[in-house]
């Protein structure tokens, strides 16, 4: 059981670790925002969307939910090609280091992203400019996509290639199945 929960929390630290890249790719891939800065007769700043009906924060979602559900199965497969038998502790694991990696891949991906501060960022470019907004992430339920979709994809992999147990013989001579005495 020892070995078990060893590599149990080392399963879940490597994924985990995964989150970096799953930021990185968030980051360069999903859609940016366009934002665009005005200033009123008062001197007043105010940024709008540049495109009021886009649909790039919807997208950057999206793109972080296929992601991790890539990165799910890819951790999955690893994980069952790495140790055939299964075990609670490795499921846990996959399960946990999923949770965990989404959160630094979110957390990579809106530090790599444009500056949070958009009213400082909008007097920056200037006025009328386009410039892109913080990736943000509006469904956080994509934060589980990673962990659900490594779990589906170990337990099909652990039910179709797993190890089987032994199938009993029933009825043979002295096989003491608890079915009555032995046949002579």
């Amino acid at each position: 059981m020892k070995t078990e929960l060893i590599e149990g929390a080392v399963i879940t630290v490597a994924v985990a670790l995964g989150g970096v890249l799953l930021g990185v790719l968030w980051w360069w891939l999903a859609p940016h925002v366009p934002l665009v800065g005005d200033v009123d007769g008062q001197g007043n700043w105010a940024v709008y969307l540049k495109d009021t009906e886009g649909e790039q924060a919807v997208g950057a979602d999206g793109t972080l939910t296929l992601l991790a559900l890539a990165f799910g199965l890819v951790s999955a497969l690893v994980v069952f090609l790495w140790r055939r038998r299964g075990g609670v502790p490795l499921v846990v694991g996959l399960a946990v280091g999923g949770v965990l990696g989404s959160l630094v891949a979110w957390r990579v991906g809106m530090w790599l992203g444009p500056s949070s501060d958009v009213l400082a960022h909008a007097k920056a470019v200037g006025k009328g400019v386009t410039f892109s907004a913080p990736l943000k992430l509006g469904a956080k339920g994509a934060l589980l996509a990673w962990s659900l979709a490594a779990l589906v994809v170990h337990l099909g992999l652990t039910g179709l290639f797993g190890p089987r147990d032994p199938e009993p013989v029933y009825g043979a001579a002295g096989s003491g199945d608890g079915y009555g005495p032995p046949v002579p």
